[in-house]
């Protein structure tokens, strides 16, 4: 029990990237948001995750490597899953499930919590859906990220921040 809470210590003090590269990194708007889980809200998507042979109560989804965005100054590139309502489709568009796209045209608003924390809300003004990126970066490093559209039920992600080389 003790070697459990320790590990849960010291996971939660990870350190993803030094204060003065994501400190950069924020400042210049350009970086990497790296998808680690995924939180639907979806209660049909929570009671087929609850209804798998082996599960425990679970509202979140553990997500292989490669899915987040991409920001840089002049481009706005997201790759990320989507499990959830959509209120409308594209009939013969099955390739399209997740949330893909690049945005050249984006607004990015930076503001800071009451925890000191950094909050970016990104809206991109190119897409046919109205998102909203509402990413709240930690000192740590790691993030978590909100996304609101008029055409789907919400989702959140855990991840991290990763800078540019």
């Amino acid at each position: 029990m003790i070697s459990v809470a320790l590990m849960t210590i010291s996971c939660g003090s990870q350190v993803y990237l030094d204060p003065a590269t994501l400190n950069s990194a924020i400042e210049n708007k350009e970086f990497d948001f790296n998808a680690t889980k995924a939180f639907p809200t979806n209660y049909d998507v929570v009671n087929v995750l609850n209804s798998m042979p082996g599960s425990t109560s679970t509202r979140l989804l553990n997500l292989d490597p490669g899915y987040g965005f991409n920001l840089k100054k002049d481009l706005f590139s997201v790759y990320l899953p989507y499990f959830g309502r959509a209120f409308s489709a594209t009939p013969g568009d099955a390739n399209n499930g997740g949330i893909k796209f690049e945005s050249k045209e984006f607004t990015i608003k930076q503001s800071a919590t009451r925890k000191g924390n950094t909050l970016l809300l990104i809206t991109p003004r190119d897409q046919r859906e109205n998102y909203t990126f509402s990413l709240e970066i930690f000192k740590n490093g790691s993030a978590f990220l909100s996304i609101s559209s008029n055409n789907r039920q919400p989702i959140s992600f855990d991840g991290n921040i990763s800078a540019k080389k």
